[in-house]
């Protein structure tokens, strides 16, 4: 029998040393330990899919082995793709999983008890459900705290950092107030503005854009 651990964290800035100690402490070789740095939204992981296989590659996970995670949502944070999971590894593959921080969560000590299994299986699907509903939480949070933050140059703020959310904001050419007022104005064609400002068709529309937004924010 081989035991594998699986730990996941869903960025590269995240630590992972508290899934690996409690590994190392129950015996588990860092060898035998397959890591995702990916969210758990879904089932589409590098170091999940070597453990139970893809249609071109077979399973590292055989009968009798062992899969320990640390907590349900290092598995997952899908309610259903978590109980289709649990049970093509457990049914399927007819390896088991232990999850530490649930020992009822152990299909090595519960399969051969009827009241283990049903315990087992309405404990699987609490935890799968508060799982998934803490990463919508989480998605609504992060939307709700983008809505808010001030907009400057087109670009969502933090108000906690001051630096711009998501790409960074295009720069205007020096004379670009000059050449849009005009251009508004209709003094001079849009095509003279990009040509003065060397600017192509679709980025000189960007910075248009840009800049309403930006004045009509601070308006």
């Amino acid at each position: 029998m081989d035991i594998y651990g699986y730990a996941r964290v869903s960025t590269k800035d995240q630590n992972l040393a508290r899934q690996l100690k409690d590994f190392e402490e129950i015996g588990i070789e860092r060898r035998f330990v397959i890591i995702d740095e990916q969210s758990g939204k879904d089932f589409n992981r590098k170091g999940y899919n070597t453990l139970v296989g893809t249609e071109l590659t077979a399973p590292l996970l055989h009968e009798g082995d062992l899969l320990v995670i640390h907590s349900i949502d290092r598995m997952g944070r899908n309610y259903t793709e978590i109980q289709e999971q649990w049970k093509y590894i457990t049914h399927t593959l007819k390896a088991n999983i232990k999850v530490l921080d649930m020992p009822l969560l152990d299909t090595s000590i519960s399969k051969d008890s009827l009241d283990n299994r049903f315990i087992a299986d309405l404990t699987l699907q609490i935890l799968a459900y508060v799982a998934e509903k803490e990463r919508q939480n989480i998605n609504t949070r992060q939307k709700q705290g983008i809505a808010s933050m001030p907009v400057i140059n087109g670009k969502r703020v933090s108000s906690k950092t001051g630096k711009a959310t998501g790409r960074p904001a295009a720069e205007f050419p020096e004379e670009w107030e000059k050449y849009y007022t005009e251009w508004k104005s209709k003094s001079v064609t849009a095509k003279k503005c990009m040509d003065d400002m060397k600017l192509k068709r679709t980025t000189f529309y960007k910075l248009v854009k840009l800049w309403e937004n930006s004045h009509e924010a601070n308006n």
